[in-house]
């Protein structure tokens, strides 16, 4: 098998050598990999954004949880990048808007533990609901 290179020893080489030759430029930033803070809203994040707002909308329909399974998941997005995600809620109950948030904080780690398991990555992504008035 050929080799790419002569073989040549650094030794043999001169000042003169070294005349002609362009110095390796350095890398850019990799680009089409997705998820960085640079492209937040790429193809793969918006899969994830998809993954996460189905499931949240299962586990809340089967939640023990009266005040969270009146809850409509509308939308799902990166808020900075797909390590941190905004879930839009939608709660139905006027009376129920009030103690929604302390229900949310309670049921936060079960939440992400579900989206954890239905998502692979490597890190569950961060979940930061708000929460809305369901329009008539």
């Amino acid at each position: 098998m050929g080799r790419h290179f002569p073989h040549r020893r650094l030794a043999e080489l001169g000042p003169a050598d070294a005349v002609g030759r362009e110095q390796p430029r350095a890398r850019g930033p990799r680009r089409g990999r997705g998820g960085s803070a640079a492209e937040p809203s790429g193809r793969k994040a918006m899969q994830l954004c998809h993954q996460v707002a189905v499931t949240l909308s299962e586990v809340l329909a089967e939640c023990g949880d009266p005040v969270l399974q009146g809850l409509r998941v509308l939308n799902v997005e990166p808020s900075p990048d797909a390590s941190r995600l905004a879930v839009a809620l939608a709660c139905d109950d006027d009376e129920a808007l009030s103690r929604v948030e302390d229900h949310l904080a309670r049921a936060s780690g079960h939440l992400r533990g579900e989206v954890a398991q239905a998502v692979t990555r490597k890190r569950a992504p961060v979940l930061v609901y708000r929460v809305a008035q369901a329009e008539v």
